[in-house]
């Protein structure tokens, strides 16, 4: 019995979750062991399989039906399963607040696009006009500043003049 509580022991020391799962990278817990109890007995099998030709002790069966820590180390792992409870939370929840900033800051580009797009395409369309107008010939673009500046005399109340001395 103490060889078979040895090897358990070193077993569970051991014990590697499977591949994929969440807690590989960030340790094994007493709920890995316990949702993982046929890969242990398996693991218990062979380990206990080599037994006889290195101890003449032949184990025929083991079944591992449950696993319950020591009544000492429960409050412990208890605080522990809180913990790792409460980090879970705070890292979902700053994970969800930063997609939330991202979406927002793509908005917020989004939106200052369309405003600068708004704000050039009339310049774009004057300067457009502007230029054919020059096109045209030597004395269009000096006509059509002399019509834009009468009306926009004829709109204002004051105007003040430079004194052309």
């Amino acid at each position: 019995m103490g060889y078979f509580i040895s090897i358990l022991r070193e077993r569970i020391a051991n014990f590697e979750a499977p591949a994929g799962s969440e807690t590989a990278v960030a340790g094994v817990s007493i709920n890995d062991l316990r949702k993982n109890l046929s890969s242990l007995n398996e693991r218990m099998e062979q380990e206990c399989a080599s037994a006889a030709a290195r101890y003449g002790v032949h184990l025929d069966a083991s079944l591992i039906t449950g696993i319950d820590p020591p009544a000492e180390i429960e409050s412990a792992l208890a605080a522990i399963n809180t913990a790792h409870n409460q980090v879970s939370s705070d890292i979902s929840v700053a994970q969800a607040h930063a997609d939330q900033k991202i979406v927002q800051s793509r908005r917020a580009v989004e939106i200052e696009t369309l405003n600068a797009q708004a704000e050039a395409e009339p310049l774009l369309a004057m300067s457009e006009q502007l230029g054919g107008l020059k096109a045209s010939g030597p004395d269009v673009l000096a006509a059509y500043l002399r019509n834009v500046r009468l009306k926009l005399y004829g709109k204002s109340k004051h105007v003040i003049l430079e004194d052309s001395k």
